[in-house]
């Protein structure tokens, strides 16, 4: 029973890879993470080495991965009890994004940690559209949009107090895709929402942002709506998104139109000894 770090995605996905597909929900950022590092190569979220590593139980069974892009810190998906103790053995942790039942394990063992943020996973249940809709449509992004949206993907960015970077790709490549999705009323693009990769048949909304000028007439509903069913449609089995905890507008939101929790995650810092 150990841990094992890596560098090489592929050497991690090989033999972590259908453990975190077993449980999509749960392992969604961490499928993301990876699935971006194998397409952009080992600095796509920064100059930094990548970290990954997983755990194998007694039967031989992947049982715990994690997964670390420098500057960020280690981000963990589903990670067996038992392997809590040996990973605050093998690795340094100062700060950490984890379930919550992992994320108070792995902190009990720091008594000076504190909880920067609190995180819901939510799962979309049956997709109840905003009624009465809101003035207005949504539509794919196009091209001419890319200037708005990079601005509104740093807004939102700065407004969340998250790290950015690589935004004009992120655009890009949505776009490209058709999974980033913009509301407009009167000819005005007044709300976004972007979907991630489809991985193990899921996916995840990202990037709902209102300017402020347009927030209170439930834009971000009926665009983060739109976004989800355009996912079904395309061939997602389930549609993912987190929230803030801390901000009940939004968790209110996502409810009403279907959403159901799943886990919360923490972000832990680690007092130093």
């Amino acid at each position: 029973m150990t841990w094992t770090f890596t560098d090489d995605v592929d050497a991690f996905l090989d033999a972590a890879g259908a453990s975190l597909a077993a449980r999509p929900a749960e392992n969604t950022l961490i499928l993301t993470i990876s699935d971006t590092l194998r397409r952009h190569g080992p600095h796509a979220y920064g100059e930094g080495v990548p970290l990954l590593g997983w755990w194998r139980g007694a039967d031989g069974a992947v049982a715990g991965a994690l997964v670390q892009t420098p500057p960020h810190p280690p981000v963990l998906g589903t990670v067996a009890p038992e392997a809590v103790g040996p990973l605050a053995a093998a690795l340094p942790l100062s700060r950490f994004s984890a379930d919550r039942a992992t994320a108070e394990a792995l902190a009990a063992g720091w008594p000076g940690h504190r909880i920067e943020e609190e995180q819901r996973l939510y799962r979309l249940g049956t997709l109840v559209p905003p009624s009465p809709a809101p003035a207005g449509r949504a539509r794919r992004a196009a091209p001419a949009d890319r200037e708005l949206l990079v601005r509104w993907h740093l807004d939102f960015a700065d407004e969340a107090g998250t790290p950015v970077g690589h935004v004009e790709r992120t655009v890009d490549e949505r776009t490209a895709s058709g999974t980033l999705t913009v509301w407009e009323d009167g000819g005005a693009r007044v709300s976004m929402a972007g979907v991630s990769a489809l991985i193990a048949g899921t996916v995840r909304v990202v990037g709902v942002y209102t300017p402020p000028e347009h927030r209170g007439r439930g834009y971000a509903a009926a665009v983060t709506a739109e976004a989800s069913r355009a996912a079904m449609a395309a061939g997602a089995r389930e549609v993912l998104l987190f929230t803030d905890l801390t901000n009940p507008t939004s968790n209110g939101v996502y409810r009403r139109i279907g959403f159901r929790p799943v886990a919360d995650r923490l972000l832990v810092r680690v007092a130093e000894r």
